[in-house]
């Protein structure tokens, strides 16, 4: 019997294993105050009625968010993780971007949980999306957090299961009254592909003569020199037999999931890449 593995961390990146299914696997906006390159969610109609009670520019894992309401600041997975795919072989996405693979509150220290409420584990994502009024937000999904063999829904279930309910800003109790079933969800995936939208790893290469090639190879500070120019911070890489399959980008939260701003920060620790001869293979047609 074949077996497939979801990549979550171990180093960077930890494999679950499940039989039948295979996961191998866009510059912001700056906040106007004192830190830049911050990225804002667009879903600030939408925050909790009792937002107004969260202490102002509270940073996750920064000074000052010990003892803050964790439906205020992240807590205790306030290092979030946007991680990405370059699947080649077989192929995911389009040929000039990279994939989605799932954002993680992993706590200030790099450690992390997972699963934290099963009684939150949807169905059907897609029904959930749907019946919170995301039809685009999952249009876009669809071509952009995909599966290697196709399997979306089952993906996208084991990221919210496993790390979107781990976050704290969208706990059941922090949701702003009335809520739909599954507008949590719909905020933790609204914030994932956000975020994704403003990390355009593929331009970040690209604009430093960094394309896919079957046969050139680079060095690791080739490749975080490029992401560093334009995105302002130091990404981690892992490589799959020395080819590049996947980029993590790290972040603090300014405020929460639903209606919070991303502060960047360099990657706490490297992935799995080695120093030289690395390939960026193109994607197989």
């Amino acid at each position: 019997m074949s077996q497939q593995t979801y990549h979550d961390h171990s180093n960077l990146t930890l494999s679950y294993t499940l039989t039948m299914i295979k996961f191998t696997p866009f510059l912001a906006c700056a906040l106007l105050a004192r830190v830049t390159f911050a990225i804002p969610a667009p879903l600030t109609s939408l925050a909790r009625a009792a937002g107004d009670t969260c202490p102002a520019n509270v940073v996750s894992c920064q000074n000052g968010s010990a003892g803050v309401d964790s439906c205020c600041v992240e807590t205790p997975g306030g290092q979030l993780v946007q991680t990405q795919f370059w699947d080649f072989n077989p192929s995911t996405g389009p040929s000039d971007s990279w994939t989605v693979h799932g954002l993680w509150p992993d706590h200030c220290d790099g450690t992390f949980d997972e699963g934290c409420d099963p009684s939150r584990n949807y169905p059907s994502i897609t029904d959930v999306l749907t019946e919170n009024g995301k039809e685009d937000l999952l249009q876009f999904m669809n071509e952009f957090w995909v599966d290697i063999n196709g399997k979306n829904e089952q993906f996208w279930s084991h990221e919210w299961n496993t790390h979107g309910t781990c976050m704290s800003t969208i706990a059941p109790s922090c949701m702003p009254e009335g809520s739909k079933t599954g507008l949590d969800a719909a905020f933790y995936f609204q914030k994932a592909v956000d975020t994704f939208k403003s990390l355009g790893t593929y331009d970040f290469l690209s604009s430093a003569g960094i394309e896919p090639d079957k046969t050139k190879t680079h060095t690791l500070a080739e490749l975080t020199s490029a992401v560093k120019e334009a995105h302002g911070f130091i990404p981690a890489f892992d490589c799959k037999k020395g080819s590049l399959n996947a980029v993590y980008y790290y972040f603090n939260l300014q405020g929460t999931v639903m209606d919070g701003t991303l502060v960047p920060i360099d990657a706490p620790k490297g992935g799995s890449c080695p120093k030289t001869g690395i390939k960026y293979l193109p994607k197989a047609n």
